[in-house]
Parts: structure tokens; sequence; C-alpha cells
């Protein structure tokens, strides 16, 4: 959604990139990344021809002249009666609002895909701030692939001596030897490097360093950055083979995945790669180089588990191929006649942290049941029949071990991904402490069987495509830092905080998303902007040490008003997800009525500011998601998995499974389309999620993040059901038909197009369920009419309605 808007807002920008890169300064050449994992990527090197220090520097005191002369747009404060304008969604993706900076500043600003602060407008003062009872706060996606990043190859990395903030495009340059940090203020001195190149002995423009002209890049780290050598790319999998785990047929798809992309593994000749496999008892399987067939080792005491053999456990990929092959063939038939039904996950687990203690790397664990015995033993919490009232000590976990393991796996550089493949309630709200303290990810495929529901099977089978190809960063850790004034108040996500502002991330892949909540901690009223900056060191599967960084530049404000004209819906929306204060809605919503300086509530209906008049909205969304539901029938893992979601989604995703997006597709043409890699993708406009929206003579498509949904009206036109869905007429038209039929027409290539871009690159494979009236989905269809009344929840006027009353009070 937000990759479209970017997209459309920039021509230039290729939308999978989701950076819009500059052309290059003089005096810099592109080079291969070797980090890459064969994606084009641009390098920066330090060469002559730069131009002598004459022009002003763009960085925060060129702010500082140019600020006064800029005017607020009118338009975000224009008064609307929600009551009254309720049809408020715009026909394009919603944009992040733009804050209010000079324009060299803005062009130099952080892609918000990558880097999004709630308010674009910062609050001069926590009582303002307060006053605007709407919450500051951080959205990041550090790690997202990128096809153009600016990488920074010179031995010198320039930072503040007081605070080690990178030097950055805000900065202010005194002259050509000193700058002014623009997070705490100081003077440093800039190094010789940073303007000399040695090569041809010519002294440069520091103001046209890569480091100064790019809000995103991303550095070589120097030995200093290292406490021990980089670690080599280490990649161990636990298989739960149980008689349960058997009857799944799970292992066939896995390991063929596994022998499909073995080549395509992130790592370089020192990658390794391991097995372990459990039910009762625990196996491990020695792959030393010399024999003639992987060889099993079994320990059957799991009250003190040990490691058999340790040195031919993990071995080399490159050099014992041929036995790792033969493991993945023959694994999946080794098990088809076991009647063991208990599952030793715990201790299966703590046999996996001691094989990787000594170096690091990521465990990804298959399990399909509870676990019954050895440590980690769980019991079943769900009553089925009360689900509608299960308390809330369900959603938390039952027992700490599984975090205390994650935290001693944590403090090795390792991290676990947890595959969850059940058709049975098997307490994920225990189980994925796991990964939520080590992080890792958690992926849940309920009802999983490779004959009953193929649907799941292929759901797998693409996700584990991207799991093992997709870039990954081992022992890797993040520090955000923001101008002076500002401070951090809670982090959000799958990590362990290691101090105040420190996240250890053994592993960080780029599907996975932080928040980070904030406070004005001192008074702003001498500044006129402010600066956050993440940075994230980690070593790439090549063996490099690298730095990512972000920063972003938004300015400070003095008035309500200003602050609600920067307020960033979604970013707002999605900080509130995490921080789990949905519940309290009223006391945003009533604030932006009773505390607003025109003094909205004295006049009648529902007056919000235009810059916020979809708050409502996306409230009730998230009200209405699965994490916040109550009085649901949601299966309790299920309803963890997504909790699990919000914590670790970015926020581009988390809007979308929030609030999806509802097309019309029995139109489509090529008006305003979309022209990538020589394909023309077809843009509808999006529609409100109400049945008022649909009608039976035609089809609409629901892109709901996770999953897709096609809903074909009774009366549709015969052109699509012939042209796209290939039958005669609606009767003949399939209950569970999951798939577009491959047809060579220009409607099913237009609809088929759409669809595969809507797909694309997401860390997720949405399922599409084609659904006709009479389909079992159709319920779950309507529930995401967010604007609907549900069972249990309110329409979005019966919503408003409740929220005057409220206010009324």
């Amino acid at each position: 959604m937000a990759a479209t808007q970017f997209a459309n807002q920039n021509p230039k920008m290729n939308r999978n990139v989701g950076y819009s890169y500059p052309s290059l300064p003089p005096g810099y050449q592109n080079t291969s990344d070797p980090n890459m994992s064969g994606r084009p990527s641009t390098a920066l090197q330090y060469t002559s021809g730069l131009q002598p220090f004459s022009q002003s520097p763009l960085g925060a005191n060129h702010l500082t002249t140019s600020m006064s002369g800029l005017s607020l747009h009118p338009e975000g404060l224009r008064v609307i009666n929600l009551l009254q304008e309720r049809n408020m969604l715009p026909t394009t993706p919603l944009k992040a609002p733009v804050p209010n900076l000079h324009e060299d500043i803005q062009k130099l600003n952080c892609n918000p895909e990558l880097f999004r602060c709630t308010l674009t407008n910062i609050p001069q003062t926590q009582a303002l701030l307060n006053k605007a009872k709407l919450p500051l706060g951080l959205l990041l996606h550090p790690f997202k692939d990128l096809l153009q990043l600016p990488v920074v190859t010179s031995s010198t990395i320039v930072r503040c001596r007081s605070c080690r903030t990178y030097i950055n495009p805000f900065v202010s340059f005194l002259d050509q030897r000193r700058w002014k940090c623009n997070l705490c203020y100081r003077v440093n001195d800039v190094p010789e490097e940073f303007m000399y190149n040695p090569m041809t002995r010519v002294y440069g423009n520091p103001l046209r360093r890569p480091e100064v002209q790019n809000a995103t890049i991303e550095f070589m780290a120097p030995s200093e950055y290292m406490l021990r050598p980089p670690q080599p790319p280490v990649y161990l999998f636990v298989f739960d083979v149980s008689h349960n785990a058997v009857e799944t047929g799970y292992l066939n798809s896995v390991c063929q995945s596994l022998l499909d992309n073995l080549d395509s593994l992130p790592g370089n000749t020192r990658t390794k790669i391991g097995f372990i496999t459990f039910d009762s008892t625990i196996h491990f399987y020695s792959l030393q180089e010399g024999l003639s067939q992987p060889q099993m080792l079994i320990v059957s005491d799991i009250e003190d588990v040990f490691i058999p053999m340790p040195e031919n456990l993990l071995v080399n990929l490159n050099e014992n191929k041929e036995l790792i092959q033969d493991l993945l063939k023959t694994l999946p038939q080794m098990f088809t006649k076991s009647l063991e039904t208990q599952s030793a996950l715990g201790p299966a687990l703590q046999s996996a942290f001691k094989l990787m203690s000594p170096t690091g790397g990521r465990i990804s664990v298959f399990q399909t049941q509870l676990p019954s015995i050895g440590v980690g033993a769980l019991k079943s919490r769900e009553e089925p029949n009360q689900r509608s009232s299960a308390k809330e000590i369900h959603l938390t976990p039952s027992t700490d071990f599984y975090k205390k393991l994650a935290l001693d796996c944590s403090g090795q550089q390792v991290a676990v991904d947890l595959f969850l493949l059940s058709g049975q309630y098997s307490d994920l709200a225990s189980l994925g402490c796991i990964s939520r303290y080590s992080a890792g990810s958690v992926y849940y495929y309920p009802s999983y069987h490779h004959q009953h529901n193929p649907v799941q099977v292929e759901k797998l089978q693409k996700e584990l495509k991207r799991y093992l190809t997709r870039k990954i960063g081992f022992e890797a850790v993040m520090r955000i830092r923001c101008t002076k004034g500002l401070s951090i108040h809670t982090f959000h996500g799958n990590f362990f905080v290691r101090s105040t502002d420190l996240l250890s991330l053994p592993n960080v892949n780029p599907d996975a998303g932080y928040a980070v909540q904030m406070s004005v901690e001192e008074n702003l009223t001498d500044i006129q902007v402010v600066s956050f900056q993440s940075a994230l060191l980690y070593t790439s599967s090549k063996g490099e040490r690298r730095i990512r960084v972000h920063t972003m530049c938004l300015p400070v404000v003095s008035t309500l008003n200003e602050v609600y004209l920067g307020a960033d819906v979604q970013a707002i929306s999605g900080l509130l997800a995490n921080m789990g204060k949905i519940t309290n809605y009223t006391d945003f919503l009533m604030v932006l009525l009773y505390k607003h300086p025109n003094g909205y509530s004295q006049q009648p209906g529902l007056l919000f500011p235009f810059s916020l008049r979809l708050f409502p909205l996306f409230v009730l969304a998230l009200l209405k998601q699965k994490s916040f539901q109550t009085g649901t029938a949601a299966r309790l893992d299920e309803r963890i998995f997504a909790m699990c979601q919000v914590k670790n989604q970015p926020l581009v995703y988390l809007i979308l499974m929030t609030h999806p997006n509802l097309y019309r597709v029995d139109n489509l043409s090529d008006e305003g389309a979309l022209n990538i890699n020589d394909k023309t993708i077809p843009q509808p406009p999006i529609l409100q999620l109400s049945v008022e929206k649909l009608s039976r003579d035609g089809a609409f498509l629901m892109d709901a993040g996770t999953v897709m949904m096609l809903w074909v009206g009774k009366n549709c036109g015969q052109n699509f059901l012939s042209q796209v869905l290939g039958v005669p007429n609606y009767a003949s038209l399939p209950l569970n038909m999951t798939h577009l039929p491959d047809l060579d027409t220009a409607e099913s290539t237009r609809l088929g197009g759409f669809i595969s871009w809507l797909r694309e690159h997401r860390p997720f494979f949405p399922i599409l369920y084609i659904i006709r009236d009479e389909s079992p989905m159709k319920s779950i269809f309507l529930q995401y009419m967010v604007e609907d009344r549900t069972e249990s929840a309110l329409s979005y006027y019966e919503f408003l309605l409740h929220v005057q009353q409220q206010v009324n009070k």
C-alpha cells in the first residue's frame, strides 16, 4: 500500500526500492555490494573531483533561516463533521504527512517506509504533547530490502565525539574544519580523511560526501566494531517427528524446499548447517566427511541432555553437501511408521542451544503439537466452548521456561524461529516467547495437512522459500538516538533490551518491524528541528561487519493546531496497536474534541480536524482486529499469532491486516496503470469497507495482507466469469476455488498481474480464496468490512454515535 504511494509520488522510484536515491555527487562511483545476495546495489568510493567548500550546507543550520518563511497548509485543519461526512476514505493509499521542512531538507529526509514518526510536527513541550493526547513514537523497518543503498567503504567513520551520532545530512558545518552534531550540539572536528583523497592528493568538499547527502546509508565497519571475528552463517533445523507430525506430511515439503534452496542460503564458504529431530527422544545427525551416509545418534535421557560428537553435527555446507542432500531425501521416510506420540520440544531446544552456543546463528524449529514431556511441557488451557470468555491469563505464557531459554540464546547470538503447524491448541502464548526474546519470528499454519489442506501446503512452500533465501544479519545490535530533550520510553518488537537504548538482535531480517515510544523530557523551545537516528550494526552473511544508519529530521512546533496538522494517522494506529492501548480509545478521541482550541465540542455533530478524519475509523478497525477482539470465537493460538504479527510486522503490513484494501476488479482497465518491468499493472481505486460498496453484478478483491478474497456477485458479468474465472456461468463456480485459472485473455492477464504485484516481496504469501454467496468463506469476507456491524462490534456510524455520547456525558 505505502509502496504504491511513494512510487506514485516519485515516478523515478522503483516501487520495490523503498528509497528515493538522489543522483551521485561528483567524485563518487558505483560499485557492487557483495552483501546483497545478487541484488543490484550502490556502494560509494571516495574519488577525486570534489568542489571546494563554498556552498551553504543543507544541514539543520540551513533550516533556521528558512523555516520562518513557511506557512502551514490550512486544509489539514478544516473542521469536518464525521457524522455527515463518513465517506472519507481516499481513492488512493494514504500518504504520510509531509513534515513542514525546507524543500532541500525534505528531499534529503529518510523514506517513511524505513523510519516514520507518529507526529511529523514535534510538540515543543511534554505539556503540549499531553494536551494533544496523541502518542509520540517511531516506527522502524531498518533492514528492509533496498535495491539501491549507498555503501561507504572508507576506513574513517565520522561520528560525534560526545553522543556518537553518525554524521548525516542534518548536521551543521560551521566551516570546512568543524561540524555541529544535530543531536547533542557538540562541535566536532572534520577528520582530514573526510576531506582529503590520498590517491589524488586533492582536497574535497565534505558536503559532497555520501554520508552528508543520504539519510539512509551503510558503512563497512572496521575492526574496532568487532568484539570477536565475524561469525560464520550457521543454520540449525529442528524437526518434530512424532506420529502427529508425520501424519501432517510437513517433512516432505520442508525437506524438498531445503533441497531446492540449499545453494541459495545466504552465506559463503564458511556456512555451516545441522539437523536435529525429536519425539520422546532427541536424534542428532553426524554428517562427518568420509561417511557413506548420515549417521543418527539418539539421546534418550531428556532430563539431562548432552551433545554427542558435537564436532560432526554442524558441518560446512559446501564440503558436505552430498551427505546433507542424502539426509534431506531420506528424512521424510525415516519416521513414517512411528507410533511415538510424545513431544520433547523443551529438551530439543536445550540441545540446539548447546550446539549453537559457541558460534551463534539461526535455529529453525518445526512443531506440530503441544509439548508433552520434559522441561517446557505444557497442558491445554483452551476450552473450546468458552473461547468468547477466555480469561486474559490464557493470552500470557504459562511457564517462563521458553523466555529464559530465549534470553540465554540472545546472550550467545542465537535466534530461534518457530514454525507451528498444528490442528490442535499448542499454547503459542508460551511457545512464542522462544522467538520473541531471541529476535526470531513466528510462522503459523493452522490445520496443516499435506492432503486435506493444500492451500496451507502452498503457503508454507512459498514462505519457506522467502525465509531460506532472504538476506540475514547476524550478531546485531540496534541503537536509537534522538536530539537532546527527547527520550525513549518503551521499545516494541522481537528482541532483548540490553540497555536503555540498545536492542540485542542475534538475527535481523528484512521483514521485521519495530516501534518505539518517545517522550519530551526537556522543553524544545530554543530549537526549530529535532532529529532521530537508528544505527544497526550487524554481520552480513558474507562475514562483513556493517552499520546501516537511518536519519530523520522533523520540525518543532508550539501550537496544538500544528501538532494535529502533522499527525500521521497510520503511524499513530500502528504505535497504539503495539502499545496494546486500543481499549482506551475514548481517551484519544474525546480529547481531540474537548481540548481542541477551536472548541469543536460546542458545535452540534462530531467535529474533527481534517488531518485526523480517519483516526476514529482506524481505531475501530483495530478494535475489530483479531488481536484486540473480545467475545470472539477465534482459537486462542490464532489470536496470539495475530498479536505476534502486530509486534513484528512493518507498519505497511500491519495497517493492511487491520484495514484491508477493497477493489472492484471485474472492470479493470489500463487507464492510470503502472508500468513495472514492462508489465502494465492496473490501479483500481480503493473502496470503503462496507457492503454498501458491493454490487451483485461485480467482483471485488479484498487484500487483507495475509489473505486475499475475491468475492463474485451472483449477477457478475458473463465476460468476467468466462475470461477470468474460466466458467460458463455463476452456478459453475466451485465453492472451494483458491487459484485463478491460467487463461490467455487480456482480462485474466490484468487481474493476475495485479494480484501478483500485490503479493510481490511480502514476507508472507497471501492465499487467494474465490468466494461466492454460498461459500463458507463469505462470513470471513464480511468480517473484514470494518465499517459494518458484526455480532460483537458496532458499525462505524454506531461507533461515531457512541463517541459522541461519551463526549456529551
